[in-house]
């Protein structure tokens, strides 16, 4: 697919006149997923030898990415010309890029709601429409969202289609400076150029499949000169590291509910003397106060167990408060309506209180614990990134993770809670591809030790984390760092969440970018 390659349209825009049109009611507006069948139409006739329309996937991904930038123009409920466009970081692609580079591969993956530059990805009208002005109302509304939007230019690669009459005798240098000046006249450059775009340099295998331009495109750029710098924040900004401490926890015997907050605060305190900027625990750290139901099965201590659950999180709560430092509080037991759930909670150190339930309870939590799965998934804002948690078992099925990722998180976070190592190696090794295939980091924290007198939990195996994505910019193992099994101690790493982004767009292999959304996709199907 092309870019910007009005031609049906552009081919008679300089010989537009005001003669007036009749019965026509003309309205602007966003793109719909209901529109693609008009699209399909349009594309098809305008460009029937250059592939035809585009896919209704790469057109649902655009929307769903961007739906502020795809515009277009309707006739009476008929849509009749249309435009799309991303937000680019425009560095990280520089002047020699792509159509396909800077696109996504057109489904607009590169999509950053960070990012400065306005940039197109196509403009096409119906030939019916042509002498309508309509491409003018699409470049008018697009100069409209890059002021609105505070970007600094608007950027898009056009083609010279007109280049091919004249390749033999002059270099795609010289025929734009002809057409700059008026001696040539070229369909989509003329146009372009009547629109206040300035060539900024010529780009080489920018589409190569466009034989009329031969491959070349002009750079074009339409500076905002509404356009403010954003002033660096004094504080508050955006971090671009982030400290994870995680806390490998021995199950001991605890005699009330005080021994286990006590044992909590010692690693807070800790952890946060060190200036981390979240606290991970383990699934169930809370586990040997089961040993305080008595002489009961395993379900009335579970059951027990979540009695203790709204003291210690709303201790945890002050200690992140009070130690600056976020805390993720493992998991634990939660009854709600008569059912028993698994939930990790998020305590701020703003003092705000967040949970994941467990998705997944194991064949155990259902079969003794009668434990029902909770049908939210929820990415975090945090002060130091976007986060995931997934507890435990979650993290072994790769569609969580990778609806989380789609919403932008950088760090998955999973307390687990194992007794044997051939359980810790299907967490650590799922943990790891989740890192790789998802682009992220990924911590994961648990517990060892054993609990005689706690029915069903007597024994744990355990080793700590943090991975990372497998590419030069990180360590050659995947491993940011890990502790020694089965010994109390915390871990402590620094993870660059610049590097994720970096590799996302120039990555050995780009898992998110690459990903054939043509042929299939992860959808979630419960509660927002």
């Amino acid at each position: 697919m092309g870019v910007n390659r009005m031609a049906s349209e552009t081919d008679s825009l300089e010989h537009e006149k005001d003669h007036e049109h009749t019965g026509h009611k003309l309205l602007l507006r966003n793109l719909t997923v209901s529109d693609y069948s008009d699209i399909k139409r349009i594309m098809e006739l305008v460009y029937h030898s250059a592939g035809g329309a585009l896919p209704e996937s790469k057109f649902r991904s655009i929307l769903k990415t961007f739906p502020e930038g795809q515009i277009c123009i309707e006739d009476d409920g008929k849509v009749i010309a249309a435009a799309f466009a991303v937000v680019v970081d425009y560095d990280k692609f520089g002047d020699k890029h792509t159509y396909m580079e800077i696109t996504g591969n057109i489904y607009a993956t590169t999509h950053d709601p960070r990012g400065d530059v306005l940039y197109g990805i196509d403009v096409f009208a119906d030939p019916e429409y042509r002498s309508m002005r309509v491409g003018r109302r699409l470049y008018e509304a697009r100069r409209e969202l890059c002021k609105s939007l505070n970007l600094r230019a608007i950027m898009a690669g056009g083609r010279i289609p007109g280049y091919k009459a004249h390749m033999n005798e002059m270099s795609p240098q010289q025929y734009i400076a002809a057409v700059k000046r008026k001696d040539l006249y070229d369909p989509i450059l003329t146009f372009q150029l009547s629109n206040d775009f300035e060539v900024k340099q010529v780009l080489k295998g920018y589409l190569p499949e466009d034989k009329e331009s031969q491959g070349y495109a002009t750079l074009l750029e339409w500076f905002n000169i509404y356009y403010e710098p954003e002033k660096p924040m004094l504080f508050g900004a955006p971090k671009t590291t982030a400290r994870i401490g995680c806390v490998q926890w021995q199950m001991r015997e605890f005699h009330n509910v005080d021994d286990v907050v006590k044992q909590a605060e010692y690693f807070i305190n800790a952890l946060s003397d060190y200036r981390c900027d979240v606290a991970l625990f383990p699934e169930f750290f809370n586990a040997p106060l089961m040993g305080l139901a008595g002489n009961g099965n395993s379900l009335e201590a579970i059951r027990h167990l979540a009695t203790y659950t709204d003291q210690i999180r709303d201790e945890i709560r002050r200690m992140a408060v009070s130690y600056n430092i976020n805390v993720v509080a493992g998991s634990m037991p939660v009854m709600e309506n008569g059912a028993l759930y698994n939930v990790a909670y998020l305590c701020r150190r703003d003092g705000t209180v967040e949970a994941q339930y467990k998705i997944h309870p194991t064949p155990h939590e259902k079969r003794e614990w009668m434990m029902e799965g909770g049908n939210r998934l929820n990415v975090f804002d945090t002060d130091f990134g976007k986060i995931g948690i997934l507890i435990c078992y979650d993290s072994e099925f790769p569609e969580l993770s990778r609806l989380l990722a789609d919403k932008d998180m950088q760090i998955l976070l999973v307390p687990f809670w194992t007794d044997t190592k051939n359980g810790y190696l299907r967490v650590r090794r799922c943990a790891q591809a989740r890192a790789i295939e998802n682009e992220c980091y990924v911590a994961i924290s648990g517990s060892f030790g054993n609990l005689p007198k706690v029915d069903n939990v007597d024994i744990q195996y355990g080793q700590t984390a943090v991975f990372s994505p497998s590419d030069f910019a990180f360590p050659h193992d995947a491993i940011m760092a890990e502790t020694t099994p089965n010994t109390e101690m915390t871990l402590i790493v620094d993870v660059d969440l610049d590097k994720l982004q970096n590799l996302k767009n120039e990555g050995s292999v780009r898992n998110f970018l690459d990903r054939r959304r043509d042929l299939y996709q992860v959808v979630w199907l419960g509660e927002e």
